[in-house]
């Protein structure tokens, strides 16, 4: 065992590192079963997931979405014009991802209330700052949990597969 995590080793040399959702640290016995039986998801926690022109957010009651949200914003793609236009264009789509990520924090602040344990994030780690700085919010940061979640562009689809990607043991075979 190391560091919190499950790890074993085989007869062929291979080895494997199992670490616990949420950051939790294992620190029982080097066995599956005994290892199984700490998977555990909090109480409630949230998910934030985020990126230009699009976001989720969501309370999680164990594995169960208690309340969510999902949204898109129109955020302008990159221009292959010059000079004063590509300022300008690269100007509107600043605007237009800051008023995106105002509106994925509206959300969040409403959403993401009361005590959380953990906040699973993902998409773009910008854009989630982005979303976290916002003053209703920085309370979240302490409970900010990794690993973080690669997602594409937030539909109720992803959140839900969010959620349990969040929950899952991560095993690292070498």
């Amino acid at each position: 065992m190391s560091s919190g995590c499950l790890s074993v080793s085989a007869a062929d040399g291979a080895t494997a590192v199992a670490a616990l959702p949420f950051g939790a640290r294992y620190d029982g016995p080097a066995d599956a079963t005994a290892f199984a039986h700490a998977v555990d998801a909090p109480a409630r926690w949230g998910v934030l997931l985020v990126r230009k022109g699009g976001f989720a957010v969501a309370t999680v009651s164990g594995l169960a979405v208690a309340e969510s949200k999902v949204g898109q914003r129109h955020v302008q793609g990159r221009t292959k014009a010059g000079g004063q236009s590509q300022q300008r264009f690269a100007r509107r789509r600043d605007n237009q991802a800051r008023q995106a990520y105002e509106a994925a924090a509206d959300h969040a602040a409403r959403i993401l209330t009361g005590r959380l344990t953990a906040l699973a994030c993902g998409g773009d780690r910008s854009a989630v700052d982005a979303v976290l700085s916002d003053p209703r919010l920085v309370h979240l940061v302490d409970v900010r949990v990794e690993p973080w979640l690669p997602v594409p562009d937030p539909r109720r689809s992803v959140l839900d597969r969010a959620v349990l990607d969040a929950a899952s043991v991560s095993v690292e075979v070498t």
